[in-house]
């Protein structure tokens, strides 16, 4: 499924790219972007193409951090009509229950989630659609401007409990270090924020009441403009809820008010089925989660909604022709050439 975002997400790539010696439209251009997006924030770009550009940026500078260089002077005005709506809310909390809800407004190739626990809360990011192996930029491109979000909000003596991201360690985490204040989590079971739920509770200066109901009234039309799909609401929720092993099509159908039939229904007029969707979300997922060598299979398959890692080495099988391992030592070569090259300029530094 394609998926499009605002322009506005290239915000400061020329910068960045010009910083690490890029000729930042030479690289637009082998991505396959044209240059005059970047005149207005508001045009809709490819997602994919985009996720491209930051991973071969970050190849071609010889760094592993180069959507979180991006992320590190974002403001509210990059989010366009979704600033406004951030803003304009009383608590930090429904704020970023907003942000969730009108997110695709901005980029419909992401979602945010927030669940809570106990005295703690996880905001999720996922990403729902990049090249297969082209997720880290963007990821650390979403989580950092999440976190500059937050320290807007709270101040820059806020920190949260932990930043976390599902991919490996870089080389070198000294941007981590300086953009977030504090060590981050790699290979972790999801990419996001963990802060305590009292973090939230924070009252927003910026609140009108009467500005607030204009502003949600003019989203909730885009929003309802937008038109999404069933396959796209299912997808999203397949997302979210495969990880927590409870991922079937009645969990779906609660999810979005109707009954199995209806999503059955609705997905069969559109050409699609659960099934396939379901599978279509874990080879994207599998993808991702099987690059990291570091992570041990057994994890992957919980991610994946497996109830046993026999199950997933079936499914890949099945699904790849091949077992992980093999599936591993076929992408071996080039991941090793681009951990030597990394490890000789970290070297260097």
């Amino acid at each position: 499924m394609s998926y499009l975002l605002r322009s506005a997400s290239l915000t400061n790539y020329v910068e960045v790219a010009r910083s690490l010696g890029l000729d930042p439209y030479r690289q637009l251009r082998a991505a396959g972007i044209d240059r005059s997006v970047l005149l207005d924030p508001d045009i809709k770009i490819p997602a994919e193409a985009v996720s491209g550009l930051l991973e071969a940026s970050a190849r071609a500078a010889g760094v592993e951090d180069f959507g979180l260089r991006m992320a590190e002077s974002r403001q509210f005005s990059n989010l366009g009509p979704l600033g406004f709506v951030v803003r304009e809310e009383p608590t930090l909390r429904r704020a970023l229950e907003s942000m969730s809800r009108y997110l695709r407004l901005h980029n419909e190739a992401l979602a945010m989630r927030i669940e809570e626990t106990d005295s703690l809360v996880m905001i999720r990011a996922e990403v729902l659609s990049v090249l297969v192996g082209a997720e880290r930029q963007a990821t650390e491109l979403v989580v950092g401007v999440v976190y500059r979000m937050l320290i807007l909000f709270l101040g820059a003596a806020w920190k949260p409990r932990s930043i976390c991201f599902t991919h490996s360690a870089p080389v070198s985490t000294a941007t981590h270090l300086r953009v977030f204040g504090m060590p981050v989590l790699f290979n972790q079971d999801f990419d996001g924020i963990v802060c305590l739920a009292a973090d939230l509770e924070a009252p927003l200066p910026s609140y009108d009441p009467v500005m607030a109901q204009q502003v949600r009234r003019y989203l909730d039309t885009m929003l309802a403009q937008s038109d999404t799909s069933m396959p796209d609401k299912v997808r999203r929720l397949v997302f979210d809820l495969l990880p927590s092993g409870v991922c079937s099509v009645e969990r779906v159908a609660q999810h979005l008010g109707v009954d199995r039939r209806t999503v059955h229904r609705r997905l069969a007029d559109h050409g699609e089925s659960y099934s396939a969707i379901v599978s279509a979300v874990r080879v994207d997922l599998a993808t991702r989660y099987a690059e990291n060598r570091e992570r041990p299979l057994s994890e992957v398959a919980t991610l994946l909604g497996f109830s046993s890692l026999s199950a997933f080495s079936r499914w890949f099988g099945g699904q790849f022709g091949c077992s992980v391992s093999k599936w591993r030592a076929h992408r071996e070569p080039s991941s090793r050439s681009e951990t030597g090259a990394r490890r000789k300029l970290a070297a260097t530094e």
